[in-house]
């Protein structure tokens, strides 16, 4: 599938005035980094780093013609690794393919993944379908709002505390924009054990419609799963997910890394995002910019 544009005069003009928000031209890394035995979600496979290829191993096995002795003279050798795990690892974002929900096992615009999930991914709305993101990015800092160093295990953000965010950080979010949200438990990353003071702190489904009620383009958080558990909703484990990615089309990333703009402040700012679109793949692996 080839990745979804817009090439739009709304789209363009949108783009220009999400680069105008640049003007100190600070850059803050929101990416996690990726090594291997890093932190990830239980639900996902540990992420890994194998070298695939040495120069003593292509000496010894030559089976390699263009590094044949005879081609080669110089010793001449490289080194290639494999990489291993899901796009899900670390600061990532969720293709429109990521979670179905129904009897069909439905994922965004109706399609099945009984029909459309093959033996090397999904055949529609996967990570090739992703756009570069380049838009205003607004950060909510419900800690720093509510006056603490991080926001306890388990806690919900609702509506009320996204407004009050807005409210006190003199931001207001807006269509098109991308909204990042911090918990602050990746003050404490990538201690497995510290972090766990904020687990499963994360959007409740009331704070996702306000969300989606503002025509957010995207949406990310500090933790491994964006939203609150428990849901708060009987029935549904993770109704945010469903709410926006399967039913509206906004993808949601997590752990994007908030304690720079935090500690600076920064609540506005030029956001970029190239998601790799790797074809069958249900997410991408991002390293997110934010330009102040």
């Amino acid at each position: 599938m080839a990745t979804q544009s817009d090439s739009t005069t709304e789209s363009r003009q949108h783009v220009l005035e999400a680069l105008g928000h640049a003007r100190s031209g600070t850059v803050f890394d929101l990416a996690s980094g990726w090594w291997r035995g890093m932190p990830g979600h239980s639900a996902h496979p540990q992420f890994d780093v194998v070298t695939y290829r040495t120069p003593r191993g292509e000496r010894n096995q030559q089976d390699l013609d263009f590094l044949s002795r005879a081609n080669n003279p110089n010793n001449y050798g490289f080194v290639s690794e494999l990489v291993l795990g899901t796009t899900h690892t670390g600061t990532h974002i969720d293709a429109l393919c990521h979670v179905t929900c129904g009897s069909n096992n439905e994922w965004h615009g109706g399609e099945s993944a009984d029909d459309l999930l093959g033996d090397f991914g999904a055949l529609s709305r996967d990570a090739s379908y992703l756009a570069p993101i380049i838009a205003r990015g607004v950060m909510l800092d419900i800690p720093v709002m509510l006056e603490r160093e991080t926001l306890a295990a388990n806690f919900a953000i609702g509506a009320e505390q996204l407004e009050q965010a807005a409210n006190e950080q003199k931001v207001q979010v807006r269509q098109g924009d991308v909204v990042l949200i911090r918990t602050g438990q990746m003050k404490y990353w990538p201690n497995d054990q510290s972090m766990m003071e904020c687990q499963d702190a994360g959007v409740s489904l009331d704070g996702a419609k306000w969300l989606q009620a503002r025509g957010v383009r995207a949406v990310g958080t500090d933790t491994a799963a964006f939203e609150v558990a428990p849901s708060g909703v009987e029935g549904w484990p993770q109704p945010v997910h469903v709410f926006l990615i399967k039913d509206h089309g906004i993808p949601i990333m997590e752990w994007v890394l908030l304690e720079g703009l935090s500690e600076a402040k920064a609540y506005e700012f030029t956001f970029l995002s190239l998601p790799l679109t790797i074809r069958g793949a249900t997410g991408s692996m991002i390293r997110p910019i934010a330009v102040c």
